[in-house]
């Protein structure tokens, strides 16, 4: 059997080894566009809970690791001058060429044939058995075949952009800064004893406030945005003590999230994808190269266990590795959200609270707590600092009308849609204005493009007459992205409280929603 492999990253290398160790009478040839030594980007980073399968399917990143990685174990956030830790988060990264140095090495000495500086699409791989597509989220040859791949695309709202620093962070930090155009925020660590990696971020309007909206998006790749590179040098002098930042092929643009529902076909012949080829997960929560590696490790697995049914192996492929992947993704959708709002947040809350706010985007305050306890118990403390009391028995009121606690009953009709809320007395709840008091019922979108309109009827509400505003906000239906997000806009944006109505909580989801700033009250059926 003869396979080809599009693309030689981490993906395309790791599944080389792996399937020539396996079976060495399988011919592997990789073809890779660019020289050997040549790289995009700086560092990868890879989590604890996440490395044990790949280094039991082969050393060769354990040994990068171990022998020019940079380990930590703390998050760091730094907002309006202070520094917020929280442990329990061990992760490890490398600079992408040097492990790429190393794959290469290893490829070749289990028998893989490399070619470097040769750009391949289908009509030059007509002599192999199976195509392996792993030439990354720029793909040539998914989009020869998009059509029958089911390929969705979803578009982030935040601009960002890849440096590299000389100064270096201790561990995954997190730095925040107001700057005269708007917020921008970094996600900065340590790939080695010399550098670190530096991801810039912020909203299109501070962007294009900037003027950093200049770049010729033409120019070839390794071309870098030198005006962008000053500025943000500038903005962030001080939380790198004045060091130089780095550039490679750096420039501004979206994160586009890539969800695909077939990972092979085989017509007009055999191809399969790996990688960022066929998904992507937002870089705050998964690293592209340890799912690449992941889709590599399934699928040297499938062609080997299936041994000659090649239908067969690729099906079993798809059944191991898509569902991970999904999960890693429907995780995300939250983190990047909170990237593309992160500037309200930056205004509104406490440092304390923007930093529990932020690490609770995608993990529950008791999960949270196993991982991180001194973290989330001075995140307790802070609450009770402020109101004497835990987050849920907290009291609330506003506007004559009290609940004596946070997690409140909420009352409904046949159909389930919320009718009033049990406090020191029942504050119906409509969806238009009402006589004395009353709640404001809003039902969340079922997708975010919903949103705006959802938004308007809030603000709607908002800007009545004090005499017939609203007590609070009542938010139901959707999903737990767009209730949050419209709570959200109701406390921050339309300075109206919010109820966030929701059909599964406990307590513990209670609690995050308080604590975090995400809405004043939580309800559930009574």
């Amino acid at each position: 059997m003869r396979i080809a492999v599009a693309g030689g990253g981490p993906g395309g290398l790791f599944f080389a080894t792996l399937l020539r160790r396996m079976d060495p009478s399988i011919e592997v040839t990789v073809f890779e566009r660019n020289k050997a030594d040549d790289t995009f980007g700086f560092g990868v980073v890879f989590s604890d809970r996440t490395l044990a399968g790949i280094h039991e399917a082969d050393p060769v990143l354990r040994e990068a690791l171990d022998r020019h990685g940079r380990r930590w174990d703390d998050i760091e956030v730094r907002l309006k001058g202070e520094r917020i830790r929280c442990g329990g988060n061990g992760m490890t990264a490398v600079v992408r060429r040097t492990l790429l140095t190393l794959m290469q090495s290893r490829a070749q000495e289990v028998g893989a044939e490399l070619c470097f500086s040769t750009e391949v699409g289908l009509d030059d791989l007509g002599g192999y058995d199976l195509v392996v597509a792993a030439d990354g989220t720029g793909s040539r040859i998914r989009e020869q075949l998009a059509d029958d791949l089911g390929v969705q695309v979803e578009s982030a709202t935040a601009k960002f952009i890849w440096f590299g620093t000389d100064y270096l962070f201790d561990g995954l930090t997190f730095v925040h800064e107001r700057g005269p155009h708007g917020v921008f925020a970094v996600h900065g660590y340590p790939i080695s004893d010399t550098m670190s990696t530096f991801i810039v971020e912020t909203d299109e309007a501070s962007w294009r406030r900037a003027g950093l909206d200049g770049f010729d998006a033409t120019q070839p790749a390794g071309v870098s945005d030198v005006v962008s590179k000053e500025y943000v040098e500038k903005l962030f002098a001080e939380q790198i003590d004045g060091g130089r930042l780095l550039t490679n092929n750096s420039r501004w643009g979206n994160f586009h999230t890539r969800r695909t529902r077939r990972w092979h076909t085989l017509a007009p012949r055999p191809v399969v994808f790996v990688g960022d080829a066929v998904h992507t997960a937002h870089f705050s929560v998964g690293s592209g190269t340890k799912m690449a590696m992941e889709d590599a490790m399934a699928l040297a697995r499938a062609l080997t266990d299936h041994s000659g049914d090649l239908p067969a192996a690729l099906e079993a492929y798809e059944e191991a590795a898509q569902p991970s992947v999904r999960r890693i993704q429907d995780s995300a959708r939250p983190s990047l959200s909170w990237w593309e709002h992160f500037g309200r947040y930056h205004d509104v809350f406490e440092p304390w609270q923007f930093a529990y706010h932020f690490l609770t985007r995608s993990i529950s305050d008791a999960r949270l707590a196993r991982r991180a306890p001194d973290f989330i118990d001075a995140s307790h403390r802070a609450w009770s600092a402020e109101y004497t009391t835990d987050p849920l028995a907290t009291r609330f009121e506003r506007a004559g009308w009290a609940a004596p606690g946070r997690f409140v009953e909420v009352a409904t009709d046949a159909d389930g849609t919320p009718t009033a809320v049990h406090g020191t007395e029942e504050l119906p709840l409509a969806a238009s204005p009402l006589p004395g008091r009353w709640g404001a019922l809003l039902a969340a979108p079922g997708t975010e493009a919903g949103l705006p309109e959802a938004c308007g009827r809030l603000a709607r509400f908002a800007a009545l007459p004090d005499r017939d505003r609203p007590v609070l906000a009542a938010v139901y239906g959707g999903t737990p992205l767009t209730r949050t997000l419209l709570c959200e806009q109701a406390r921050m944006a339309e300075k109206l409280p919010a109820l966030l109505i929701e059909p599964d909580a406990d307590r513990d989801h209670g609690v995050t929603t308080v604590l975090s700033g995400r809405a004043d009250l939580v309800g559930v059926q009574a």
